[in-house]
């Protein structure tokens, strides 16, 4: 297809399905029993991996000049960004019971992977290309991230404060450092078998440039020690925001119940 452009037809239509969609699930699941949360949870991580592994095959398989298919592994699109972390987050919020830890994952959902989601349908411009089928894959697994984080806020709307949302923090802390524990781990045994392939999971790491919008321009004018310290706070900091804007809005709804009343 043609490479879509910011804000055109492809991508209004899936802002509107991903509209429809959150407003669709937090009005007629709001209250929904403990099992059809974490079956809606299921459901939709299965999606996600499907269409993951649909991704993974077509950015890593092509015909050569002689019309061969050829098998290359394409180590940028290694399924572990920040927006990947709904495939490793779902699982133990279908699986686990309603108790603190699965809290944590479900407010991390909340806020850090729905700043991911947002994040990518406010600006989508590095995403796409032009094979429909990895458009349509990005649009839904991006799409999704919206969804069940809101979804995720409203299902715990009696327990979203403070302490709700600092049990994401944990979350998103060992995420990122297993990330660079892969950046440093895979660039190790790349560099000692003269491998040349570009692996920079969450954007962290110190051997390759940050392509983020401005943390690109942080990192090429401070350590790498102050970026990364800047890309954590960061996050942290945009993720506390959705919290209070989250907050916000459930406060008003809640006040406008009590004086329907």
């Amino acid at each position: 297809m043609t490479r879509p452009g910011n804000y055109g037809w492809f991508h209004l239509m899936f802002v509107a399905i991903v509209v429809a969609a959150t407003v669709m699930i937090c009005i007629g699941f709001k209250n929904c029993s403990d099992k059809t949360f974490r079956r809606i949870m299921l459901a939709c991580w299965v999606v996600m991996a499907a269409l993951e592994i649909y991704k993974q095959v077509i950015y890593t398989f092509e015909c050569n000049d002689a019309g061969v298919g050829v098998w290359d592994y394409q180590w940028y699109a290694f399924p572990y960004q920040l927006c990947s972390t709904p495939l490793y987050v779902l699982p133990f919020i279908a699986f686990l019971r309603d108790n603190g830890l699965r809290e944590a994952f479900a407010s991390y959902m909340s806020f850090f992977s729905l700043f991911g989601g947002l994040a990518v349908f406010f600006y989508p411009n590095d995403v796409f290309i032009q094979t429909i089928g990895i458009n349509i894959q990005t649009m839904v697994h991006h799409g999704l991230q919206i969804v069940l984080g809101i979804f995720c806020t409203v299902y715990y709307r009696k327990k979203c404060n403070l302490k709700h949302y600092l049990k994401s923090v944990p979350v998103f802390a060992s995420l990122t450092a297993v990330a660079i524990v892969l950046n440093e781990a895979v660039y190790a045994v790349f560099a000692a078998n003269g491998i040349d392939e570009t692996f920079n999971m969450f954007y962290i790491s110190r051997h390759f440039d940050c392509t983020l919008p401005i943390l690109s321009n942080v990192y090429t004018t401070v350590p790498y020690i102050v970026f990364a310290l800047i890309y954590i706070l960061g996050f942290a900091l945009v993720s506390f925001i959705l919290y209070l804007i989250q907050r916000g809005i459930i406060a008003l709804v809640n006040k406008k119940v009590r004086h329907a009343e």
